[in-house]
């Protein structure tokens, strides 16, 4: 063994040792008494290089595959690539590349990082999104879901960037204009391919269930409040002189969760898109610039809270539904069309946003429900939400607000003016990207015969990869060789789809690709029913929504294709906080990102794990610190020279077996029971909680004790290769060298894990802490099986405490066994 711990020379010789002996290689198991393991963090978009999020977040999952494989677990940890996206279009316009070459060019570098960093994966299974072996199979799958019915297209209202010639999310518009171009966005609808992920409502929504205690409850609550399940009533609102030749603009459909507030509705407001807007807007030019300027304005739905209302009266009017008065129809920009029917029933003294509304516009506000307590002021000062008795409202006045919805509910659907129904917030997911870089949908339309699915014979639908790219748009419909086809049906000229699948089409499957990576003939196979589901999922907080919910989708829809069992896809998850520096998250845009790279050159990738590990517990944000760095690279050089200094006082020791703990000193026991103490903590620390920053805080402990302990070799051996067995997930290429040099032959990720001695734990003394009026003034030592009063009369003669007692009286003494003693005294 070598004086000095030099990681830029022990870590690539190790790596190459597990490379060489294939280690990390999973293999399906068909013995029952070898539980698997699957663990797998959210593989990384190829930007370039990896950033500290990256290191945390495959840090984490890396601990516990290794802890998991030493506890004698069939591991499977794999690694890959979400490889399409905008971020590559950008990046080969700006170096004229193809985004395919940009790509791969970046995987093959963070691959090296990876590797570097020593984490424990089966490249064997290494998949790449972009790649067609992959994606063939999400085309095929997305066929199957057509022939069902449950993918359709659709013209729908998108944000387009009239310089880049594409589609913007909403996130995208800043103060109405693009966020790169500058453009004023206009509104356009287009054709686009949606998914209905509201067929699954339901069952996502009582899937989060089964969840509990599995998942964060902050990722549940998030797809709760996501999907949006709400009960109520719908309400029919009938057009007294509808638009001509347009049967289904007679009715104007609302949803409403307060059908109790129904007499109280003074105005309808229908969103900027509804057909009726479009209608009155086509015979008045001022409605028709009042739209066009709300389009101008597109804002996101998180924003539409502290959206500044705007409306205008479209002319037309609506029946109420029991009371047949003439209700006037608004168009407002704080309706989404998206949302239920596009239409809302307007109670300006029962809803806040709708009363802000009417008192800007002087409609009339017309309470329905008091407070059981009395009469409401008047005027009415502010919108009245909570439930109470109602008035104003014929023969329901008088009624609670429960039984209200109840009976008003009842009476709409006798007379068919109304229903109970079930709405969801959650909208259908809308596939289609106008971008190069994804995966093509597999769809030729033909003027003969319509939409027609690409046969499976001719899958997969290859994207062109050797594309410069020329502008922001995309070259597909520019590309006659890729886009003219014939069609499968009648064999006359047809065309492509030219649009490709949102990039979470990808991500939301790959986690059950990795069981079957090489499967030529099906999506999935045989394999998935081994490995499935996922045991540990590791990843950001910020996919708690649209990855997390849209793989549970998945899941669910390939199960309803014999393609998987089961109904959720990750058994447990475990989000991870970001990483800060000066208090911010690190972003390339702030100037504040760190590059592990030459991290990793100066001090070691072990370092830079025990840093990541040791700063903060898993879910919570972490500080940048570079004094942290240094601290975890002195502890390990602390490690090693421990290591080497016992080596060189006993380089012959008997065997473990002769150790005779009935044998030992007081001193010796007290090491004994901490080193089994520390087991247990590290056991469960790391199996129970993920909680490494403390599993590490007790390892240091330890190594403290042990470096106290010179007259006891044989202990001292056992007592380091105890610690470099616990500390062996965290930091794995110095633990395998000082597992060699501590005299064994074997990889250390292979050895089986420490196991606690029950006895060992036993105390023969128990620490107590004594305080006088709640202030530390001492400690004892008593026999572990002392009474109170033994107890109560040692702290009572420690000088200490009989100095603070002179002149005093003692009330009384508060006993915490096993742990404390309190006397109270006055005077």
């Amino acid at each position: 063994m070598q004086e000095y711990y030099v990681p830029g020379e022990i870590e690539p010789a190790v790596q190459e040792m597990w490379e060489t002996q294939n280690v990390f290689r999973a293999l399906e198991n068909e013995n029952p008494q070898q539980p698997k393991y699957y663990c797998l963090s959210m593989f990384p978009y190829p930007s370039g290089r990896l950033h500290m999020g990256h290191v945390r977040n495959y840090t984490i999952g890396d601990v516990l595959s290794r802890y998991q494989r030493m506890q004698g677990k069939n591991v499977l940890q794999p690694m890959g690539w979400d490889a399409f996206g905008l971020p590559a279009e950008n990046a080969a316009l700006q170096h004229g590349l193809p985004p395919a070459r940009w790509t791969r060019d970046n995987i093959a570098y963070m691959r090296r990082q990876l590797r570097q960093l020593g984490f424990a994966y089966d490249w064997d299974r290494e998949i790449t999104t972009c790649d067609s072996e992959y994606y063939r199979w999400e085309q095929w799958l997305f066929i199957q879901l057509y022939k069902k019915g449950l993918v359709y297209k659709k013209t729908a209202p998108v944000n387009w960037d009239p310089v880049d010639q594409t589609v913007l999310a909403n996130e995208q518009v800043i103060e109405g204009r693009g966020w790169r171009s500058g453009a004023l966005v206009e509104r356009r609808e287009i054709a686009q391919w949606f998914l209905k992920i509201t067929d699954y409502a339901e069952e996502l929504l009582g899937g989060l269930a089964v969840l509990e205690g599995y998942w964060p409850d902050a990722v549940r609550l998030m797809q709760r409040n996501w999907i949006g399940r709400s009960e109520g009533t719908e309400i029919y609102f009938r057009l007294p002189a509808p638009p001509q030749n347009q049967s289904d603009l007679s009715i104007l459909t609302v949803f409403t969760t307060r059908p109790d507030t129904l007499m109280g509705v003074t105005y309808l407001a229908i969103a900027l898109e509804h057909p009726l807007a479009q209608y009155a807007a086509h015979h008045r030019p001022e409605l028709a610039a009042f739209i066009k300027d709300c389009h101008q304005t597109s804002v996101n739905e998180a924003q539409f809270d502290t959206l500044e209302k705007r409306g205008m009266d479209t002319g037309l009017t609506a029946l109420h539904p029991i009371t047949q008065e003439l209700i006037p129809i608004w168009v407002a920009n704080f309706v989404l069309m998206s949302y239920g029917s596009g239409a809302v029933m307007s109670v300006p003294a029962h809803d806040p946003r709708d009363y802000v509304f009417a008192q800007h516009y002087n409609l009339p506000i017309r309470p329905v429900i008091e407070p059981i307590a009395g009469p409401l002021p008047s005027p009415l000062p502010a919108a009245y939400t909570a439930p109470g008795i109602l008035i104003n409202s014929g023969k329901f006045s008088g009624l609670p607000s429960d039984a209200a919805k109840l009976a008003i509910t009842q009476f709409l659907t006798d007379i068919q003016q109304g229903a109970s129904r079930v709405v969801y917030r959650l909208r259908d997911w809308g596939l289609s990207r106008q971008r190069y870089w994804g995966c093509p949908i597999p769809i030729i339309n033909c003027p003969e015969c319509g939409t027609v699915p690409v046969p499976d014979s001719q899958l997969p639908v290859k994207l062109p990869e050797e594309v410069i790219l020329a502008g922001p748009h995309s070259p597909l419909s520019q590309l006659p060789e890729f886009y003219i086809v014939p069609c499968p049906v009648c064999q006359s000229p047809a065309h492509r789809e030219t649009d490709t699948f949102d990039t979470f089409f990808e991500s939301s499957w790959y986690y059950a690709r990795y069981a079957c990576p090489d499967s030529s003939t099906a999506m999935l196979d045989e394999r998935v029913d081994y490995w499935l589901p996922v045991d540990q999922y590791i990843g950001g907080i910020e996919h708690a929504i649209l990855h997390l919910l849209y793989a549970r989708l998945f899941h669910r829809l390939m199960r309803d294709e014999g393609l998987v069992h089961g109904n959720e896809p990750f058994a447990r998850l475990l989000t991870q906080g970001m990483v800060l520096k000066d208090g911010a998250k690190m972003s390339k845009s702030k100037g504040n990102t760190v590059d592990p790279q030459p991290l990793i050159e100066k001090y070691g990738a072990d370092t830079v794990r025990l840093f990541i590990l040791f700063a903060s517990p898993p879910d919570q944000s972490l500080e940048w610190s570079d004094q942290g760095v240094e601290g975890a690279h002195r502890f390990l050089k602390r490690l090693w020279t421990q290591v080497y200094g016992h080596l060189q006082r006993s380089p012959h020791l008997p065997s473990s077996s002769e150790l005779r703990v009935s044998s030992f000193t007081e001193e010796e026991r007290e090491v004994w029971r901490q080193l089994h103490e520390t087991i247990q903590k590290v056991t469960f620390d790391l199996g129970e909680r993920s909680t490494f920053n403390t599993a590490i805080a007790a390892c240091m402990e330890l190594l403290n004790r042990l470096s106290r302990l010179e007259q006891s070799p044989l202990l001292l051996q056992i007592g380091l290769e105890t610690l470099v067995l616990l500390l062996s997930p965290m930091v794995p290429h110095i633990t395998q060298r000082l597992w060699e040099a501590l005299g064994h032959s074997s990889l250390v990720v292979q050895h089986p894990w420490p196991q606690v001695d029950a006895e060992a734990l036993v105390r023969d003394k128990v620490d107590w802490v004594v305080q006088v009026n709640g202030k530390l003034r001492g400690n004892i030592s008593v026999v572990a099986e002392a009474e109170g009063e033994e107890v109560q009369q040692k702290a009572l003669a420690l000088p200490t405490v009989q100095r603070l007692l002179e002149g005093k009286s003692i009330k009384k003494v508060i006993v915490v066994p096993g742990r404390l003693i309190n006397i109270v005294a006055n005077g």
